[in-house]
């Protein structure tokens, strides 16, 4: 319980305290986010704001990981494996968010470049994760044997990929208000810290490796975002870029897969499958209906803010809707354990 403690709070300062220097940092070389033309005409106030906030999340939770470990005297493959994941995904974001404010235009990486750093992210956590833990390589919603579908480890690892990509692609969506994405996704690894610690208490009926190090990262991810969330809280002073939301999006995934928890992921996380689907309704929606929209912007959040929704109000409202995914996603998560025979802490 110490190591959990001590991950999220030193990753809280180290991000709390690292976004400050950002910002200042960022500002004095006048280094800002280009708005998309594209966008809500509101948000125009916004160019120029620092952006590539993510760093300190990352650089935050690294360094929790890192610290509470050293307190402990343990590091384990499956923690390790997640928290360079992470840093990975944060690096593709990095490179992006760069070359955006070098060329000072909303466009970063092409499609095909950024995809392929992905690629290389989960296919590497994926070959790891296979090769050099005892990760069950089942389809799993709650635990390895629900459903229990067993993949083998080449679709195991296609399947890494596929909740990765989608995962990062579905947080970056997200982060297009200010503190939307920082807050659904503290609660989403706050889900993750309590999910890995009762798989901890409980081995026997999880088989779920180095479960307290999983909860770990998880609570250092956690804390990143608490931590970043206090200068990215609306009005913003900083962006995460993508950054943050590729390494978010992979760290939610990658602690989905190494928990056998990826069929609940979704449910989890919840708030980011709507805003993607979202999305993909209103481009389905314009390719096959000859240009007719569903939503007068997508993603969702914007529909919102075009229907006279102050951008606080969206933010609130959001946060609520993906705190009741994560009670539900935790509620199901309890609910099967139940079934399996575990009701209580044991001593």
């Amino acid at each position: 319980m110490i190591g959990l403690l001590l991950a999220a709070a030193v990753s809280m300062v180290v991000s709390l305290i690292g976004t400050r220097f950002l910002i200042l940092w960022l500002t004095r070389l006048r280094i800002g986010q280009p708005i998309r033309d594209d966008g809500p005409q509101g948000h125009a106030f916004k160019a120029g704001t620092p952006t590539m906030g993510g760093l300190a999340i990352v650089v935050g939770a690294f360094t929790g990981y890192m610290v509470s470990n050293l307190y402990r005297g343990i590091y384990t493959r499956s923690g390790i494996f997640v928290i360079l994941a992470i840093v990975g995904g944060g690096a593709v974001g990095l490179l992006d968010d760069w070359i955006k404010v070098v060329r000072e235009r909303n466009l970063g990486l092409n499609k095909s470049t950024k995809m392929l750093g992905l690629l290389t992210v989960a296919i590497t956590f994926g070959v790891l994760m296979v090769n050099y833990t005892s990760v069950q390589t089942t389809l799993s919603f709650t635990r390895y044997s629900q459903p229990g579908i067993e993949l083998g480890s080449i679709l195991w690892v296609a399947w890494a990929v596929l909740l990765i990509v989608g995962s990062s692609n579905a947080v970056n969506l997200t982060d297009g208000l200010d503190g939307l994405a920082a807050g659904a996704s503290t609660l989403g690894f706050a889900a993750f810290v309590v999910m890995a610690f009762w798989q901890f208490r409980y081995y026997d009926t999880y088989q779920v490796a180095h479960a307290l190090d999983l909860a770990i990262v998880a609570a250092a991810m956690a804390g990143g975002c608490i931590g970043f969330l206090w200068w990215n809280a609306a009005p913003a002073q900083i962006f995460m870029g993508d950054t943050g939301s590729l390494a978010i999006g992979t760290g939610l995934a990658a602690l989905a897969l190494a928990t056998n928890t990826q069929l609940l992921l979704p449910i989890v996380a919840g708030l980011f499958v709507m805003e993607t689907v979202s999305v993909i309704l209103q481009v389905g929606s314009f390719r096959l209906f000859g240009g007719r929209r569903i939503f007068r912007m997508a993603p969702v959040h914007h529909h919102f803010e075009l229907g006279g929704w102050p951008e606080t109000t969206v933010i609130v409202r959001f946060w609520i809707i993906s705190g009741l995914c994560t009670a539900v996603g935790l509620g199901l998560f309890y609910a099967d354990s139940i079934k399996a025979g575990v009701t209580v802490f044991g001593p």
